[in-house]
C-alpha cells in the first residue's frame, strides 16, 4: 500500500522548511531547465515548481502544471493567475493518464510523487510516452532513511530501486545526485 499526500494538508506545500529543504535555483541547475523549454510538472500539487519554472523558461516555454487532485489544480491556477504567467497550462489528470499528447516535452519533473504510486513502472511509461526524443526525466524523492520530515521510510522509493525501475523503462544517462539530508535528484534520457 503506498502512502497518499493528504490534499486538507496542501498549505506545507508552500512554507519555509519546505523551500530550504527543495531550493528552487538549485534544483533547477541540477535538471538543467532550459529558456524556451516545454516541460510537464507531474504532481504539481499547488504549483511550487510550476510557477517558478514558467518564469525561468520564459514566453517561449510552456510548462504544463498536472495533477490528480482538481483541488491542487484549483490552487494552482489562482497563483498562475496571481503571477501574471500565460505559458503555465493545468490539466486535472489520472495517475496513469497525463491527459497531453505524445512527444510534447522535453523535460518531465516529478517531485515527491513515486512513492505514492502503486504501479511505478506502468506511471514511468506513461511519463516516457509525453517526452520527445532525447527527453529527460527529472525524479527528485525522499531519501530512504528516518527523517524528521516526509512520508514513512518504508513508502520511500530509494535510489537504487529508482535506478533499475529506469533501466526497465529502458531510459539511459541515469545520473543519482543526493540534493541534501531529505532528498536526491534521478536524472536520465530518453
Amino acid at each position: 500500500m503506498t502512502h497518499k499526500f493528504d490534499v486538507n494538508n496542501k498549505n506545507k506545500l508552500d512554507n519555509p522548511k519546505r523551500r530550504e529543504m527543495l531550493p528552487i535555483e538549485k534544483i533547477f541547475k541540477i535538471i538543467g531547465l532550459r529558456q524556451g523549454e516545454h516541460i510537464a510538472d507531474v504532481g504539481c500539487g499547488i504549483g511550487f515548481f510550476s510557477i517558478p519554472a514558467g518564469k525561468a523558461i520564459g514566453e517561449n516555454g510552456v510548462v504544463y502544471a498536472l495533477d490528480v487532485e482538481p483541488s491542487m489544480i484549483e490552487e494552482t491556477e489562482h497563483r498562475i493567475k496571481e503571477s501574471g504567467l500565460n505559458n503555465v497550462k493545468t490539466a486535472v489528470t489520472q495517475e496513469y493518464d497525463l491527459k497531453i499528447k505524445e512527444d510534447t516535452v522535453s523535460l518531465a519533473l516529478i517531485c515527491t510523487v513515486l512513492h505514492e504510486v502503486e504501479d511505478k513502472i506502468r506511471f514511468i511509461t506513461e511519463t516516457d510516452r509525453i517526452l520527445k526524443d532525447n527527453g529527460r526525466i527529472a525524479i527528485i524523492e525522499w531519501i530512504k532513511r528516518e527523517t524528521d520530515w516526509g512520508p514513512p521510510v518504508n513508502h520511500r522509493v530509494g535510489s537504487d530501486e529508482l535506478q533499475k525501475l529506469l533501466e526497465e523503462c529502458k531510459f539511459k544517462d541515469i545520473t543519482v545526485k543526493e540534493l541534501n539530508e531529505y532528498f536526491y535528484v534521478i536524472m536520465a534520457e530518453k
